[in-house]
C-alpha cells in the first residue's frame, strides 16, 4: 500500500506584502481559519531600500509585524480553546503607543517625530503601568490641562496652544487606531466637550502672489533640483514629503503635455490621483527610470536655507519654506476661480474645513481690495 504524504496544517495567519504604485510595498495579514480567508492591512509600508537608514526602518517594521501576526495567532488560538480575551485589559499604554509609533512609518519623519514626542507627554502624565483601558474621558481631560501646565523644555516657557493641540491632535489619531485595531470600543477623547479641548491660535498661511512666483521664475537659485521642485509645488500642491517620495513610476504621460500623478501621500496615507496642468508638467525634470526619483533634494536644514536665500535674492520679504508652495497653489487655484470642493481634492485634503482656511484669506483679500477706493473720492 503506498504511503500517504504527510499534510502540513496551513499557517493561521501568515505576512504577505503588496506593491503600491509609489514603490514601497503594503503589509497585510493573511487570515485562514476554517476553510475562511480574511484579510488584515496593517497600514505598515517597506519603503525602497536606498540608504542603510532606509534598510534599518524595513526591518523595524517588519519586526513590528511579525510581533502583530504572533498577537492574532495567540488570539485565534485563545478563540479556538474557548477562551474569550480582553485585549483592553491586558495590554499597557505605553505597550499600545510604541506598537502604534512602529506601524506610521508611511508618515512624514515630522509627524513620527512629533508622535514620538507626544507619547513622552503621554507617559510622563500617566506613567507606565496605566493600562490602555483605563483611558477615559478624564484621564484624556487630565491629559490636556496637564500639557497646558508643562514648560517648553528650551524655551522654559509655557508650551503654546498650537504646540499643545498638535500633541492632542497625535493622541487622537492614535486612539483612533486603537478602536479601528479592536482594542477599545470608542476612543475617549470624543466624550470631551468643546471647552475640554485646546483651541489652538489662528494659523498663517504664508503664500506668495503670481508675481512674486513669477519672481522666483526669473530669479536664480543655486540648486536646480530644488527650483524645479519648489515650483513644480506651486503649480501642483504636492507637499515637500511626497515630492521626496516621488518615483517616474508614478507619474503617467496623458498627451498634449499634460500628465498624471497617482501617490500615497506621506502624511495622510490616502492615495491622491493628480492630473498635472502643462505649466506643472514643464518643472520636471529629464525623465528617469521608472523606481528613479523624479527630484533629488537634499537634507531639510538645506532645503529650507536655500528656499530662503533664493526667496531674498528675488527681492521677497517674506518668510519663505518650501511649505509656501503647497500655500501658494491653493491660493493661486481659489484667486482664479476654482471652487472650494475641486481645490480640496486637488490638494488631498481629508476635511473641506482645512481648505476654507485658505478661502478666508482669499476673501479678507477681496475686502482689502474693495476699501482701496476708501477716501479717494471727495463728495
Amino acid at each position: 500500500m503506498a504511503k500517504q504524504a504527510k499534510r502540513t496544517a496551513k499557517e493561521p495567519v501568515r505576512i504577505r506584502v503588496r506593491q503600491l504604485a509609489n514603490g514601497n510595498q503594503s503589509i497585510y495579514l493573511d487570515y485562514y481559519s476554517n476553510g475562511v480567508r480574511e484579510r488584515e492591512f496593517l497600514k505598515m509600508y517597506l519603503i525602497p531600500e536606498r540608504t542603510p537608514l532606509d534598510k534599518q526602518q524595513n526591518k523595524d517594521t517588519w519586526n513590528a509585524a511579525q510581533a502583530i501576526r504572533a498577537q492574532r495567532v495567540t488570539d485565534l488560538n485563545n478563540g479556538a480553546a474557548g477562551i474569550k480575551r480582553d485585549r483592553r485589559g491586558d495590554i499597557l499604554l505605553a505597550e499600545y503607543l510604541n506598537g502604534h509609533l512602529a506601524t506610521i512609518d508611511k508618515l512624514a519623519p515630522s509627524t513620527r517625530k512629533l508622535t514620538a514626542l507626544m507619547i513622552a507627554k503621554v507617559l510622563e502624565y500617566g506613567g507606565e503601568k496605566v493600562r490602555l483601558k483605563d483611558v477615559d474621558k478624564e484621564f484624556c481631560r487630565g491629559f490636556v490641562n496637564y500639557l497646558l501646565a508643562t514648560d517648553n523644555a528650551y524655551t522654559g516657557k509655557p508650551l503654546t496652544k498650537c504646540t499643545v493641540d498638535n500633541y492632542f491632535t497625535r493622541f487622537t489619531f492614535a486612539m483612533n487606531e486603537a478602536v479601528r485595531g479592536g482594542y477599545i470600543d470608542s476612543n475617549p477623547v470624543h466624550a470631551l466637550s468643546a471647552t475640554d479641548k485646546v483651541k489652538p491660535e489662528s494659523s498663517t498661511r504664508e503664500y506668495l502672489t503670481i508675481d512674486e512666483v513669477q519672481r522666483l521664475i526669473e530669479s536664480d537659485c543655486r540648486y536646480s533640483d530644488l527650483k524645479r521642485a519648489f515650483m513644480f509645488s506651486c503649480f501642483c500642491g504636492l507637499r515637500l514629503s511626497d515630492i521626496r517620495a516621488l518615483t517616474w513610476g508614478a507619474i503617467e504621460d496623458t498627451g498634449n503635455g499634460g500628465a498624471r500623478v497617482a501617490i500615497v501621500q506621506q502624511k495622510t496615507g490616502e492615495t491622491l490621483y493628480l492630473d498635472l496642468s502643462t505649466e506643472a508638467v514643464s518643472w520636471l525634470p529629464v525623465r528617469g527610470g521608472a523606481g528613479d526619483p523624479v527630484f533629488n533634494l537634499g537634507c531639510c536644514s538645506m532645503i529650507s536655507r536655500n528656499v530662503s536665500q533664493w526667496a531674498a535674492a528675488a527681492g521677497i520679504t517674506k518668510h519663505v519654506t518650501f511649505h509656501t508652495a503647497r500655500h501658494t497653489f491653493a491660493t493661486m487655484m481659489l484667486t482664479l476661480g476654482a471652487d472650494l470642493y475641486t481645490t480640496s481634492k486637488l490638494l488631498g485634503h481629508t476635511n473641506i474645513q482645512t481648505t476654507q482656511i485658505y478661502a478666508k484669506i482669499i476673501d479678507s483679500k477681496k475686502k482689502e481690495a474693495v476699501n482701496l477706493v476708501n477716501g479717494i473720492f471727495k463728495h
